[in-house]
């Protein structure tokens, strides 16, 4: 584990109209508590989308044809960035708002809450965790607990 601050630089856009949607601040807080003692430094950007941008990005990067809540972009290796471009750049999020809006509401989530946890969910997966198996999506699944709640929030798999 990483001990002492962490230099966080964190770019929020916005395709979207930004009511009800968090401030920047809100998205680097949440970004810093899953980074917290896992890395000393990163560069990461959030996008905020609508639904036709997040079904385009998960259909040309996933092959499906849907827009899903949060997507992860891990940057590529040092050779594979622009030049210019140095490390410790981890990668991107884009966050589909219809989808964060209306699951949050199916799940009787808070709004903020529930980008909360996509954020953590996302940054996690820049990390290098995952969720293809059991074993891996337990132990994914606790860590988003135990920073989530570190944050105050909810256990965002408990059932409403």
């Amino acid at each position: 584990m990483t001990k002492g601050p962490i230099r966080l630089d964190v770019a929020v856009g916005y395709a979207v109209p930004r009511k009800g949607i968090p401030a920047a601040v809100s998205f680097r807080k949440w970004i810093a508590a899953a980074l917290a003692g896992r890395i000393r430094e990163a560069d990461l950007a959030v996008r905020i989308v609508g639904a036709k941008e997040g079904r385009s990005f998960n259909h040309h990067y996933r092959g499906k044809d849907y827009a899903t809540n949060v997507l992860s972009f891990p940057a590529e290796l040092p050779e594979g960035l622009p030049k210019g471009v140095k490390l410790p750049m981890l990668g991107d999020l884009v966050l589909c708002a219809p989808v964060v809006a209306r699951e949050a509401r199916e799940q009787g989530k808070t709004l903020a809450a529930h980008y909360a946890h996509l954020t953590v969910h996302g940054t996690l997966h820049l990390l290098g965790w995952d969720h293809e198996d059991a074993r891996e999506a337990e132990c994914m699944e606790q860590l988003e607990r135990e920073i989530l709640a570190g944050l105050g929030l909810p256990d965002p798999y408990i059932e409403r």
